[in-house]
């Protein structure tokens, strides 16, 4: 299964995002593009997974040791040659990397550091807030992949040249199932 669907082009183009994206996603950015969240699993495996604004997992990069930096995954990765100019990615507070978007002009949309502050703005705490509500959805399709069987437990030793292959696959899976999205 991994070597038939890692050749399938799971990136959709910017029209089809934006044609399938929620209303509340649309009055947000509607250059939003992906989503993004880290995955490590028992500090052992770390995976860049995106998603669709509507809730279609779109990019899986393979599977890193738990020890590398969130920068080191995407610099691994070939997540920006796959982003077009004008997009919006939404992303961890730790991914600090909008340096590495910034020449192909695409956002890189994190929520606010408090940097030794006791509190933040209004506006900025009521942008935040709206941006983590649409963040919510990669954290939920990352938990869908916590329910298949092999990744709910402590992987056994022998899985772990092919970890990154079945996480994957139950990444994948995920498409298949009932979108999170309405």
């Amino acid at each position: 299964m991994y070597q038939l669907w890692t050749k399938i082009n799971i990136w959709p183009s910017k029209d089809l995002v934006q044609y399938y994206m929620p209303e509340h996603f649309k009055n947000y950015n509607i250059n939003i593009r992906a989503s993004w969240s880290s995955y490590k699993h028992a500090n052992t495996l770390k995976v860049l997974v995106g998603a669709t604004p509507g809730g279609l997992i779109s990019y899986c990069s393979p599977a890193y040791a738990g020890s590398v930096s969130d920068r080191q995954t995407i610099e691994r990765s070939d997540l920006t040659s796959k982003c077009e100019s004008g997009d919006c990615i939404l992303a961890d507070r730790g991914f600090n990397i909008q340096d590495m978007f910034a020449d192909k002009n695409i956002a890189v949309n994190i929520p606010t550091f408090m940097k030794g502050k006791t509190q933040l703005p209004g506006l900025t705490v009521l942008k935040d807030r709206d941006l983590a509500s649409k963040r919510v959805h990669i954290e939920r399709l990352i938990g869908l992949t916590k329910t298949y069987k092999i990744l709910k437990s402590d992987m056994d030793h022998s899985y772990i040249p092919i970890a990154g292959k079945i996480f994957y696959i139950c990444t994948m899976c995920c498409n298949f199932r009932e979108s999170i999205m309405k």
